[in-house]
């Protein structure tokens, strides 16, 4: 047996020398097979040749071996679960080139910084080094992408099966030092097994922060042995998951609440360890002054009311339930939670949230206007300053930094606080240039709770539109900033908000791949960061996700239609596309579901009557998507000309004037580009048959969202006129549908006509004008969203 062994790992050395030999194009084809690497290293070259790995490789460790040792040992159980072997480790001052790992602390390379490393792989070597034993953790997270993607199984592969790595020499560096992600436990809570899962894939991305909101108005999820009732009480709330999120009623008196749970201070402590053999920061959030009924439906004293209050199952908007700011006792019993928190949270920052606090209760409260008079305060704007900087002192005295949403800005920033900018990076601007650090974390790029793609095709979410593409295009440093002011820029985060997200396969479907594109933002260089090149990057990283078994979208598979009207011709140029380029487009145009023979998509379709187009991307034989199906109704107006009285808004045209009669249907995804959106303003179009033509019925289609501030109109009516100018109502149709209805809808307003002749057809369509007091932005100017307009 020792014999062949020895034999078999000749011939396994011989290949590895005869290809590290090869000079022709061949060879270099066969060094860049699964080479993939996500984030995009700082400076690669792909050298000939590969290193193949055996059960006899050793490692070998040059340096502290206090430090080495947890990530030789992490490297080690690695390869155990997918390999099967157990590597041995030997303290070595000479590197001896014979199948040999090698991981050395150097701590005289400086220019690989805190996290950076040095990655040489040979034929029969490799050498990792780093300044510190962070770099060393991301250099094996670098050669675990380098490995096939099997390394990622959850058992033994075969024992024939050859784990190699091509021949590279890397050197690589973060850009940011914060490159995180917020992980909302309050609003569902997630079990303990999926916070280290969770963290295990920060890590495998080279995240290195881990912001976990624990606190909110659905739950407190953090036991504070001081205040047991925050999780007696705080942490439960009544059973309503059957239910829309924003559809949920208050718990009544003889209902028990049976839904949530929480994290003992001993699985926290575990969880921080564990996070901290993975390089990965906590940084824990208690909400304040609001997103505090949880806490307050514990303990009510510390509100302005004195309650009772009950943990909210759902979002039941708007939440004016507040920290009273005028009582000494509510600074008391936060301090005294800051104090177990700090206690089990070793790192530098606290997040005390701050954001979207409704201050009503505060102008009703006799000991907050007294505390504005005592303090000499403007208004209560300058009372949550007071608030935050009071909370701030108390957290320096400890040895450690405040950080908050950007609503901290409001009335005057703490001294020495950081900004976590959401609202868009306007306040992040203004904290930078104030020499505060900030960490970008916009809506528009960073909420992993937005649909990543046809929301018809996806999970219920909160709302928003956030593809994979949209995400790598992000720039976490405004080019508004100075030199000087963009160093304050930590670096960037996503957050998963868990109003919709239920159960950690569904966390995971939000997270992935998303987190891949932001993982490339905040660590490669700037300007680097090129689409084509990721996406066929992410070809592998799916690989890996399907070894891993994470549960991960592919909204990037399914497949968008686009059309282009040709007037002369009275058709429709049809564009397929997905955003990611592997998977190839089959489609049908019978109505028949297509499979891996149906019709390529190569190039433009051309349309010229009623059709209904089903496509599907396909990898091989297997469908990987779903089939889009689009209908392409082909009417009297196609193409004709249209007048548009009030202007649309710019950013949702739907391509323009002729949007409203392309034949282009919009999706329950407002922001899909084939809606038509009128901020406050009626809808009135009118169509230019050519001609004095007989008409039978006009339709139009309208969107209900109330998320996005989007209503049904209140009533539709249309007109005839055969000249122009003299019009005459034909349908009158008002609006059935509650405008308090949560769900996305989309209506059609559809009018039969007898016996009329018309060239021109008016359509007015009324805005409701300002959301009502009920919705959770009253006042706030409504918006109307139509997508076509149909005459038959």
């Amino acid at each position: 047996m020792k014999i062949c062994w020895v034999l078999w790992f000749t011939i396994l050395s011989l290949a590895g020398m005869l290809m590290c030999c090869k000079t022709d194009s061949a060879a270099d084809a066969e060094s860049n097979i699964g080479i993939s690497l996500i984030p995009k290293p700082l400076k690669m070259e792909i050298l000939d040749g590969r290193f193949i790995m055996t059960s006899r490789t050793q490692v070998e460790l040059e340096g502290d071996l206090h430090v080495l040792m947890p990530v030789a040992e992490y490297f080690a159980d690695m390869i155990k679960r997918a390999a099967g072997w157990t590597l041995s480790f030997n303290e070595s001052d000479d590197y001896n080139y014979d199948n040999t790992i090698k991981m050395a602390l150097d701590e005289g390379r400086l220019d690989l910084g805190e996290e950076g490393y040095s990655l040489r792989v040979n034929p029969d070597s490799i050498l990792l080094t780093a300044c510190k034993p962070a770099g060393l953790f991301y250099g094996v997270q670098t050669i675990r992408q380098l490995f096939p993607p099997e390394i990622e199984s959850l058992s033994p592969k075969k024992k024939k099966f050859i784990w190699t790595i091509p021949c590279v020499d890397i050197t690589d560096k973060p850009r940011f030092v914060w490159r995180g992600l917020m992980l909302d436990v309050s609003r569902h809570f997630l079990p303990k097994e999926f916070i280290y899962d969770f963290i295990d894939h920060l890590a495998m991305h080279k995240l290195n922060t881990f912001h976990w909101h624990l606190v909110d108005d659905q739950g407190w999820r953090i036991e504070i042995k001081k205040y047991p009732k925050l999780t007696d009480i705080g942490a439960w709330r009544v059973d309503r998951e059957d239910l829309h999120w924003n559809a949920r009623e208050d718990r009544k008196p003889d209902e028990k609440a049976t839904y949530g749970g929480f994290y003992t201070q001993k699985e926290i402590r575990d969880i921080v360890a564990y996070a901290q053999s993975r390089y990965v920061t906590i940084v824990p959030e208690i909400e304040m002054p609001g997103h505090t009924t949880a806490a307050l439906a514990a303990y009510p004293q510390y509100s302005c009311t004195g309650g009772p209050f009950t943990v909210l199952p759902g979002g039941v908007w708007p939440i004016t339930d507040i920290f009273c700011a005028g009582k000494d006792e509510t600074f008391d019993f936060l301090e005294d939670i800051l104090t177990e928190v700090l206690d089990l949270f070793p790192g530098q920052y606290i997040h005390i949230g701050g954001d979207e606090a409704d201050k009503k209760e505060w102008k009703a409260c006799e000991l907050c206007q007294a505390r504005i008079k005592t303090e000499g305060l403007k208004d209560e704007d300058e009372l949550q300053s007071y608030f935050i900087r009071r909370i701030e002192k108390f957290i320096i005295s400890k040895g450690r930094r405040l950080i908050g949403w950007d609503e901290i800005l409001e009335g005057g920033l703490a001294p020495q606080a950081a900004v976590m900018s959401w609202r868009g990076t306007g306040g992040g601007i203004e904290a930078a240039r104030q020499n505060h650090d900030v960490v970008m974390s916009p809506t528009s790029h960073c909420y992993f709770d937005y649909y990543q793609g046809n929301p018809d095709d996806e999970p219920l979410a909160i709302g928003g539109f956030l593809p994979l593409r949209l995400v790598y295009s992000f720039e976490p440093v405004p080019a508004d900033l100075s030199p000087e002011e963009a160093e304050h820029i930590l670096g960037a985060q996503a957050n998963l908000w868990t109003e919709y997200v239920p159960t950690p396969e569904h966390a995971e479907y939000m997270l992935f791949p998303r987190t891949a594109a932001l993982a490339e933002v905040v660590w490669s260089t700037k300007g680097e960061n090129i689409w084509d090149d990721f996406a066929t990057r992410m070809e592998r990283q799916f690989s890996r996700y399907d070894a891993a078994g994470i549960h991960y979208a592919r909204s990037a598979f399914n497949v968008k239609v686009k059309s282009t009207i040709i007037k002369e011709e009275k058709r429709l140029a049809v564009r397929l596309e997905t955003e990611l380029p592997q998977p190839v487009i089959r489609y049908t145009l019978n109505g028949k579901k297509p499979n891996s023979k149906s019709t390529l998509y190569t190039d433009l379709i051309s349309i010229d009557k009623t059709t209904m187009l089903k496509a599907g991307s396909f990898t091989g034989k297997k469908l990987v998507s779903p089939i889009r199906e689009e209908k392409f109704t082909i009417h009297k107006a196609t193409a004709k000309n249209v007048t548009i009285k009030y202007a649309y808004a710019e950013q949702y045209s739907g391509g323009g004037d002729h949007a409203l009669i392309d034949s282009l249907r919009g999706s329950k995804n407002h922001k899909d580009g084939f809606w038509q959106g009128y901020k406050k303003k009626d809808l009135e179009a009118i169509i230019d048959l050519g001609k004095v033509i007989k008409i039978k019925r006009i339709t139009s289609s309208f969107l209900h969202n109330i998320g996005a501030r989007i209503f049904l109109p209140t009533d539709v009516e249309y007109s005839v006129s055969e000249n122009g100018e003299n019009y005459e109502a034909v349908v009158s149709l008002k609006n059935d549908v509650s405008p308090r209805i949560s769900d996305r809808i989309i209506k059609e307003f559809s009018g039969k006509i007898k016996n009329v002749k018309t060239r021109y057809v008016k359509v007015h369509a009324k805005n409701i004008g300002l959301c009502p007091e009920w919705h959770f932005s009253p006042g706030e100017m409504a918006w109307l969203f139509i997508d076509e307009i149909i005459i038959e």
